[in-house]
């Protein structure tokens, strides 16, 4: 079975969550099946690997899960990027928008040494807003973003297009195009 058909047959939809007209996309059960989910890290490390990282950075929440497996398997730190308010020592904030609202993420100012080489890794590239914001807090830490990878993106919403421009040359790996 292909990598994407593995992914996608483990992914559900839930449909009208969070909000009326959203169909969420559900990774538990990717997440709960051995074989996916070290198919995907590793696909992930294998990325990580090819373009020389130094650190991981997963979005809060799901790409937690997603990041720190990959840091471990390479051997590259790994970095949180939180919603605003649950990091506790100094930090870079930078609000965005997404598909149903606005939000704040941080990261420590201290996460990244000069020059670091930074995978970000998440879950879904909708809007691009997430993505976006990560990447203005990565720039402003002082590090450089050597790619993206996300499991899914909702191509349909044109993250993409809004995030490239922030990347110049840098690749956008996505898993899944929905």
């Amino acid at each position: 079975m292909e990598l994407r058909d593995l992914l996608e047959s483990r992914i559900r939809d839930v449909p009208d969550w969070p909000k009326p007209g959203v169909v969420f996309k559900d990774i538990s059960p990717l997440l709960a099946d051995q074989q996916a989910f070290g198919a995907l890290v590793e696909a992930l490390a294998d990325q990580c690997t090819a373009v020389g990282v130094d650190k991981v950075v997963g979005i809060e929440a799901r790409g937690f899960i997603l990041a720190a497996p990959v840091a471990f398997r390479t051997g590259a730190g790994f970095v949180p990027v939180r919603k605003m308010g649950k990091l506790p020592c100094a930090t870079y904030a930078e609000n965005y928008e997404l598909e149903y609202g606005s939000a704040t993420l941080e990261v420590h100012q201290d996460a990244f040494v000069a020059g670091d080489r930074v995978l970000v890794i998440d879950d879904v590239l909708a809007t691009g807003g997430t993505v976006g914001a990560t990447i203005e807090l990565i720039r402003r830490a002082g590090a450089r973003v050597v790619g993206v990878s996300v499991l899914m993106e909702l191509g349909f919403l044109g993250g993409r297009a809004r995030i490239e421009p922030l990347l110049a040359d840098t690749a956008v790996r996505s898993f899944i195009e929905i």
